[in-house]
């Protein structure tokens, strides 16, 4: 059997609501049955169907005990009863009436059961017809027919099979699920059907999504009109099952579907409907090669399987509808593109979960992000919000915007975590949400990490060796701020060039039956044995990951500091200066000053020099802590050589009027005054001032 993929559908906008005019076309008749009242509304048609007039019926379903007899009403009830019990939306079912000359008649009956928010059931309409002449000689039967045990038998064996395959159905989640369940060896070829033809309704018409077996494929019928000669497009019109019993019939009835499919032996076949709340979804075609007509109970048989069918293809598009609006949703949320970083290699993948064995839509709250931040810094975030659904993505959404928001407002990594604690607990959820954000100083491969209940990062070595950063942590973002908790340690990790860092979810490390350590052993060998290059590497990781399966989503986030060749990268030089030690400031100004002359930069040494004692005195003077000072030299462009000072405060530095004989109060003003460019970044628990002075080549000059 050939298969076509399909995906969520909806009926036209031009189809009856109300499928009045089809019914009047095909001589059926409606009911309106109000369970609350009792009252068993019907129209002239059927009225007719009945032979019951107007004055001769209240209203009360018992008064058309007069017609039905005992035995034929209750199998009705029993149908009906059976429907209401296990949550059915519609039944079907063949039964005889006695009309008032004493003959018997074949009638068929299909009812659409309506429940409130609740799910109780509160009205059933539905349709009702003459099948007569559909049945044939069997409508002569006697009140209660008689099989032959063989028949017997093989009726209890399709029920079964029946009974079995709507177990099946009810698991089945998308409408390529239904297909397979129909296809399986112990579905519908134990009815002694010899392949499945079906068909959803699109835009008025009917395309196919499974075509029978290899080699049966009619041209032009993969899409086809509903108004065409063609048995499927029969029983969406007519919203009645078609059994065609003999070769001959099918000939005479189809003349043009038939010349595609006399190789194949078929000898009858049953084209059903499948309707969903009195509206036609799509319909379905059994082949036989091995039998000719069918008895009422294996009619009943087909139709109940028909009406499971259609409840499980509706279920099937919603999910499928559902699914596309939530991962729409999740891809809006997470970042569309990765802005490159100079100086590093990144790679991100995303796997959605697959959730087996529910209706749970495959969408989660994992996500990545990469904040670019001044100075050559970058922050990588990776995080994972509690639960599978579209909830779950919005709130990962508005977390990753807060995260990027902070940490671009120069925060330090310990108070980016906190403040997005406080954020989610102060959001309307009940949600928390596990994450991890480093920051890393590409220039000098410096980077800091914070963990909020989420699983350790990875760190791979050129040589390939991989081991595990352990970061000490606190709490899930919003579960921190709850209980007031909101200190998150700073770790720090050297990244030099060629290492790698790898964030990730639980979701690509928790196997079933293994503990966490386990899996981040298995991770770690995994990377190790694996390609250098980090987008390789994350294919890799993330089929894995597919292949495997699971039901959580995946997140991913790799960061590799290129070589020292790179073109930002320059020399470097860093002191540090404790407070009150002359001798280590002493060191400091001489080391700023060898280091400008020797790159080169003497005609602007005495600015620089002036510019970073007063950057290093104010450090001293207005924190507790050491200075850490740091000069750089930066190619690539304009040739600039870098000052950083950085202390443990978090205090920015404003500018003040120094007044007429006032000593200070002047620092920030000669930086501004000396230096091309300088700024405030946060580092940690402190801060950096840095400034940059445009400098050009001297020494050849000096030396000639």
């Amino acid at each position: 059997m050939v298969d076509r993929g399909a995906s969520a559908l909806s009926l036209p906008d031009d189809w009856p609501a109300h499928p009045d005019p089809i019914l009047a076309l095909n001589r059926m008749g409606s009911f309106d049955w109000d369970l609350d009242t009792g009252q068993f509304r019907m129209d002239a048609r059927a009225h007719e169907i009945f032979d019951l007039r107007p004055d001769e019926y209240d209203g009360d379903p018992v008064s058309l005990g007069v017609r039905v007899p005992p035995g034929e009403g209750i199998r009705l009830d029993e149908a009906v009863a059976q429907a209401i019990k296990d949550g059915s939306e519609n039944y079907g079912a063949y039964f005889r009436l006695r009309r008032r000359d004493g003959t018997l008649r074949w009638t068929h009956t299909q009812g659409y059961i309506r429940r409130d928010d609740t799910g109780r059931p509160r009205r059933i309409v539905g349709i009702i017809r003459d099948a007569t002449d559909e049945l044939g000689d069997l409508a002569a039967r006697d009140d209660e027919p008689a099989l032959d045990d063989a028949r017997r038998a093989q009726t209890n064996e399709q029920t079964n099979v029946v009974q079995l395959t709507t177990a099946a159905l009810a698991h089945a989640r998308t409408v390529q699920d239904v297909i397979d369940v129909l296809k399986d060896t112990h579905g519908l070829t134990h009815l002694g059907a010899t392949s499945l033809v079906m068909g959803l309704v699109e835009a008025g018409r009917i395309r196919l999504i499974a075509e029978g077996p290899e080699g049966s494929f009619v041209p032009g019928t993969l899409v086809t009109r509903i108004d065409e000669p063609y048995p499927m497009s029969e029983v969406v019109r007519t919203l009645t099952p078609r059994f065609i019993e003999s070769p001959e019939e099918f000939a005479g009835g189809y003349p043009m579907l038939w010349s595609y499919l006399t190789d194949l032996e078929i000898t009858s076949a049953a084209y059903l409907p499948l309707i969903v709340q009195a509206r036609p979804i799509g319909a379905m075609g059994l082949l036989y090669s091995d039998r000719r007509g069918f008895t009422p109970e294996e009619r009943n048989i087909l139709v109940a399987l028909g009406s499971s069918i259609a409840q499980s293809l509706q279920r099937a598009m919603f999910y499928e509808q559902e699914k596309d609006i939530a991962q729409g949703l999740q891809q809006a949320m997470l970042p569309r593109t990765i802005p490159s970083v100079p100086g590093a290699d990144v790679a991100v993948r995303y796997r959605a979960a697959t959730i087996g064995g529910s209706l749970g839509r495959d969408i989660g709250g994992d996500w990545y992000d990469l904040i670019p931040l001044p100075g050559g810094r970058v922050g990588a975030v990776i995080g994972d919000v509690q639960g599978h659904d579209t909830h779950a993505a919005a709130v990962m959404g508005q977390l990753r915007i807060v995260l990027r928001a902070y940490a671009a407002e120069g925060h330090p990594p310990a108070t980016v975590m906190a403040r997005a604690s406080v954020f989610l607990h102060e959001l309307d959820t009940d949600r928390f949400a596990t994450c991890l954000y480093a920051e890393a100083d590409l220039s000098t491969g410096v980077v800091q990490m914070v963990r909020a209940g989420h699983i350790d990062p990875l760190l791979r070595a050129p040589d390939g060796t991989c081991r595990r950063v352990s970061v000490a942590g606190g709490l899930p973002l919003g579960l921190s701020a709850e209980f007031g908790s909101l200190d998150y340690p700073v770790a720090t990790v050297e990244l030099d060039p060629g290492h790698t860092l790898l964030l990730c979810t639980d979701g690509l490390v928790e196997q079933p039956g293994a503990d966490l350590d386990d899996g981040m052993r298995a991770l770690a060998a995994m990377i190790a044995a694996g390609p250098a290059d980090v987008r390789k590497l994350a294919d890799l990781l993330i089929d894995v990951a597919e292949e495997r399966g699971g039901d959580d989503d995946v997140a991913l986030l790799l960061l590799r500091r290129r070589s020292p060749d790179a073109p930002q990268a320059g020399n470097r030089l860093q002191q540090h200066v404790a407070p009150g030690d002359p001798e280590a400031l002493t060191m400091a100004r001489h080391m700023i000053l060898a280091a400008v002359r020797a790159w080169g930069s003497r005609d602007r040494s005495d600015e620089i020099e002036l510019v970073a004692d007063e950057l290093i005195t104010n450090a001293l003077m207005h924190t507790e802590g050491a200075a850490i000072v740091t000069l750089r030299a930066l190619t690539g462009g304009d040739r600039r050589l870098r000052v950083e000072v950085e202390d443990s405060s978090s205090a920015l530095p404003r500018r003040r009027e120094a007044g007429v004989s006032g000593v200070s109060g002047r620092g920030l003003l000669l930086v501004d005054l000396l230096a091309d460019a300088w700024g405030v970044e946060a580092r940690g628990g402190g801060k950096c001032v840095w400034c940059e002075f445009v400098v050009r080549e001297t020494r050849r000059r000096e030396g000639s």
